[in-house]
């Protein structure tokens, strides 16, 4: 049976949750040089060219910068797997944007590590966000991913690997789309479970996550 989400359905103006780990579940981010390595990446692609800087030694491929065609909404980078939340302007955005992306990592982080043959486990998974409702519980699972990683609230809170700084705040970055999200609890719009949320600190802080993950079943990463 093939891995859930690799067959996708690409629709303009489509919302995906994109995700994939390193092959054999290994490690992709090493240390934080890999993390802003990734993290650059994306803002290349992102932002347009003359809001670059090339100030990194390794780039991206030529013609790369796709800001006309994807929105990133929201991220989580763990040790052995990421999370993106886009909105694809065109239709098929996503399989340019996700090849470039892994591909110009993976050739960085072969490179680093002396190691060759691929980093990633397959092809990406793409599931398609079809409903607000969908749309807000699969933000809270990324936001909620590096949970695990910490006892404390507040180093949670200060996770930098994550696109919830934004969200809090306490970060406000270029290529990022926060607003697309923050605007449902801003006008208290959504059904989010049947439960009331103040705000979105306190949907991604307290609901629970068993629920979650009823409502979510094969959208997010097994």
């Amino acid at each position: 049976m093939p891995s859930k989400n690799i067959v996708k359905i690409y629709l303009k103006d489509g919302i995906y949750h994109i995700y994939n780990r390193g092959v054999e579940k290994r490690q992709i981010f090493m240390d934080d040089q890999d993390y802003r390595m990734f993290l650059y990446l994306l803002k290349r692609y992102l932002l347009p060219p003359n809001q670059t800087k090339s100030d990194c030694q390794v780039r991206p491929d030529r013609e790369s910068n796709l800001y006309k065609e994807i929105r990133l909404l929201c991220y989580c980078l763990m040790p052995n797997h990421f999370h993106l939340m886009v909105k694809q302007l065109i239709e098929r955005a996503i399989t340019d944007f996700v090849r470039r992306l892994t591909n110009s990592y993976t050739k960085y982080f072969n490179e680093k590590y002396k190691r060759i043959g691929a980093l990633f486990q397959g092809r990406y998974k793409a599931a398609l966000a079809d409903s607000e409702h969908y749309l807000l519980h699969l933000s809270r699972y990324v936001h909620a991913n590096p949970r695990e990683l910490f006892k404390n609230i507040q180093d949670f809170r200060k996770y930098s690997y994550s696109s919830y700084l934004d969200y809090l705040g306490d970060r406000h970055t270029q290529w990022l789309y926060p607003q697309e999200i923050l605007s449902y609890f801003e006008k208290q719009k959504g059904d989010l479970g049947g439960d009331e949320f103040s705000s979105y600190q306190n949907f991604v802080e307290t609901y629970s996550e068993d629920e979650e993950h009823k409502i979510l079943k094969n959208l997010i990463l097994e």
